[in-house]
């Protein structure tokens, strides 16, 4: 794992030069000075991870990490296993509900495939880059191999890379996966050294039995590998799943190549805090989409002292919630480059406090 400390270090925080311009055209724009609250935050940041004076959002793609997990033998989820590949399907076909406000923000989907367990036969929106059908069972053996982790990471690395190149404005994060939300869970659990059932969430709505058995299945999980729980990747070799891992990877690789990225809710909340453990100036080339009404999402946001554009207690998945959130930061974007200033508009602008006093 050498490879992914080196290219981890060698990430670079954004120029707070370019934070200041941007600031200093939104205070110079006709409303009063910083009116616009946290979206004048999120646009010096995308100023800043674009170097340039007039931003733009106008490629916009959402990437669908999916996978299944040896964890759903133990009883942690409402649905089979199965539910992976029927969604999958569903958004290749275009009726699922990221694929509707894909449409909304005018965004590209792809599919990302690193796991799941089902041959899935070629589409121009799929990206077949399977690891394995599936990870293990976290809580009888490690969840992948070393050299898994390795490849998980390089594809998440991969599509950022060919994002880029691609010229594509900014990403969105999402998942699919029957299990994944107890492997975040894990994850979190393992990278904040909390409690699981602090941070185990309802997933796709489970009673409370099969919530208990999701916090029974991380606790033993946790004990089993706890011997070597001792950094990110270790945590996400032993506890983690392949798109949680592909995720960290393509994080990884948008802070690399100044790409701005929206992160979703729970599932890719848990690989933004591997990356950020890993380096945390990663986080100046994230946007956090919302805030899941996952259990332990809170406790990321806070950890990470990340503010999500939205909140609207979604526990979907899917990139949804980041979807929903790249509308409004495309509205930001368009006030910071087409309102004008006092001096083009020719408004007067407040009067100095010694003037006011005449």
């Amino acid at each position: 794992m050498k490879q992914w400390i080196e290219r981890s270090k060698h990430i670079q925080p954004i120029d707070a030069v370019w934070r200041e311009i941007a600031q200093k055209r939104l205070d110079e724009q006709t409303r009063p000075r910083r009116s616009l609250g946290q979206l004048e935050i999120a646009l010096q940041q995308l100023v800043a991870i674009q170097k340039t004076r007039t931003p733009e959002l106008h490629q916009k793609q959402i990437l669908i990490f999916a996978c299944d997990h040896g964890v759903e033998a133990e009883g942690v989820s409402a649905y089979p296993k199965s539910v992976t590949e029927a969604m999958v399907l569903n958004f290749l076909n275009g009726g699922a509900t990221i694929n509707v406000l894909a449409r909304h923000i005018g965004a590209e989907v792809r599919v990302v495939d690193v796991g799941v367990d089902a041959d899935l036969k070629p589409h121009p929106l799929l990206v077949s880059r399977k690891v394995r059908r599936g990870t293990r069972n976290m809580t009888q053996e490690p969840a992948m191999t070393f050299e898994e982790l390795d490849q998980a990471l390089t594809v998440g690395w991969d599509m950022a890379e060919e994002a880029k190149k691609e010229g594509v404005s900014i990403l969105v994060l999402g998942e699919m996966g029957i299990g994944n939300t107890t492997a975040a869970s894990a994850v979190v659990s393992a990278l904040l050294k909390v409690k699981p059932e602090l941070v185990t969430g309802r997933g796709t709505g489970i009673d409370d039995d099969t919530w208990n058995a999701k916090v029974r299945a991380i606790e033993k999980a946790l004990h089993l590998h706890q011997t070597v729980l001792n950094d990110p990747l270790q945590i996400l070799e032993h506890v983690g799943g392949y798109e949680i891992a592909a995720m960290t990877g393509a994080l990884l690789g948008c802070a690399h190549h100044h790409l701005p990225v929206i992160v979703d809710g729970w599932v890719v909340s848990a690989g933004t805090l591997a990356a950020a453990q890993l380096n945390p100036s990663i986080l100046d080339y994230v946007f956090f989409g919302h805030e899941s009404e996952e259990k332990g999402h809170r406790i990321v946001l806070e950890a990470l002292r990340a503010r999500p554009i939205i909140h609207l207690g979604m526990r979907l998945g899917e990139g949804s919630g980041a979807a929903l959130a790249l509308g409004i930061l495309e509205a930001a974007v368009r006030i910071y480059n087409e309102v004008a200033t006092f001096d083009e508009a020719q408004v007067a602008k407040k009067k100095e406090r010694s003037e006011a006093a005449h």
